[in-house]
């Protein structure tokens, strides 16, 4: 594992600089998912919720929180975003919804932060939407599964 990189030599907080590094081509793509009763994954799939397609609205808090997530987590830059893609799926067994965010960009740093926060708050929209019919929601598993390009090339989650 590599030593911490937003430190500085006295241990003080710092937004690291990329100046030096190259463009590259980058992606992440990152998970979550939200437990819900059967009853509210139902309502959603079959159109019924009284605030309407709450995946709609999930999509685009999703791409908008990708899109300024330097001002949600402290010392993130600020990144010029190629391309945010949603996708959710439904699960019967446990009854959930899948989400999944892929962020890319043509850069100096990574997308990780950005699919993981796209992820994030996609599942708290859900929920926040949600809620008045199931309290009892449960978001879990935001983990990043794989990012391309930079200086560390490619990982993928096992």
């Amino acid at each position: 594992m590599s030593k911490l990189t937003h430190l500085d030599d006295q241990g003080a907080a710092r937004m690291v600089d990329v100046g030096d590094k190259s463009v590259t081509q980058r992606e992440a793509v990152a998970e979550g998912r939200i437990l819900m009763d059967p009853r509210t994954l139902a309502m959603i799939l079959d159109g019924e919720h009284p605030k309407g397609d709450v995946l709609a609205v999930a999509r685009v808090a999703g791409i908008m929180a990708a899109k300024k997530t330097h001002e949600l987590i402290p010392l993130c830059h600020a990144l010029n975003l190629s391309s945010v893609k949603l996708a959710f799926t439904p699960e019967q067994d446990p009854s959930s919804v899948h989400i999944e965010a892929r962020c890319k960009l043509s850069g100096q740093t990574g997308v990780e932060m950005e699919a993981l926060t796209a992820v994030s708050v996609a599942a708290l929209t859900l929920y926040d939407m949600c809620k008045a019919v199931d309290k009892g929601m449960e978001i879990t598993g935001v983990r990043l599964l794989e990012k391309k390009g930079g200086r560390s090339g490619h990982w993928q989650a096992e």
